[in-house]
């Protein structure tokens, strides 16, 4: 039977939506391993989203429930920065699992972070840090990408995303900068990474 990645994700400008892409497309990359991308809901009424030059959510990433988190083997959640932790859709969503949470549904199952920021002070690590939280209330197993990337995350030759916790971009204070290549390489990276893993814990 197939190892189950779901890929949960709140996006603002698409930066993270982009990313996810990315990450679906290195976890379908490891056999026997059924990827999908899922959004969590809006709380924003679309006055505001307009206001904000939001993107428009994608149709071809439906909405997940919490209930449905509990069918997964494993779980990337994605979401940006707000002040140097996730940004409140996610939390709101993570706010609904107490049920799950109650039941015990995802304890044991791997679980891993990527994001986006609008700065280099805006949060790569913190984001990523202060989002463990939510995953240990849950007995959910942390699944950081480390520096299995290798050398590309030594590299300093120019600004990117991205650390040990996760994958991550850079959206710039006005949502204006696109993930990098180095950056979306990292996003496929750590999907590879995460599926394998995944797998060898489910046949344990």
């Amino acid at each position: 039977m197939a190892t189950k990645i779901y890929i949960v994700y709140y996006s603002t400008w698409g930066h993270v939506a982009t990313l996810a892409e990315e990450i679906k497309k290195g976890a379908d990359s490891v056999p026997d391993v059924e990827v999908t991308v899922w959004r969590v809901p809006e709380t924003l009424p679309e006055e505001v989203l307009g206001k904000m030059h939001a993107a428009p959510g994608r149709e071809d990433h439906p909405v997940i429930t919490a209930r449905q988190l509990a069918e997964a083997d494993g779980v990337l959640f994605g979401f940006p920065t707000r002040f140097g932790m996730m940004a409140a859709q996610m939390k709101a969503f993570f706010d609904s699992t107490g049920g799950l949470w109650q039941e015990g549904s995802l304890a044991g199952k791997p679980a891993g972070v990527f994001f986006a920021t609008g700065t280099q002070g805006g949060g790569q690590e913190t984001t990523a840090l202060t989002a463990v939280t939510q995953l240990t209330h849950h007995g959910m197993i942390f699944v950081p990408v480390g520096y299995t990337h290798g050398a590309g995350m030594f590299a300093m030759d120019e600004v990117k995303g991205g650390s040990p916790y996760g994958a991550g971009t850079f959206a710039g204070a006005d949502g204006s900068r696109t993930p990098t290549d180095a950056e979306l390489a990292l996003g496929a990276h750590q999907g590879k990474y995460f599926a394998g893993i995944a797998k060898k814990l489910k046949a344990v």
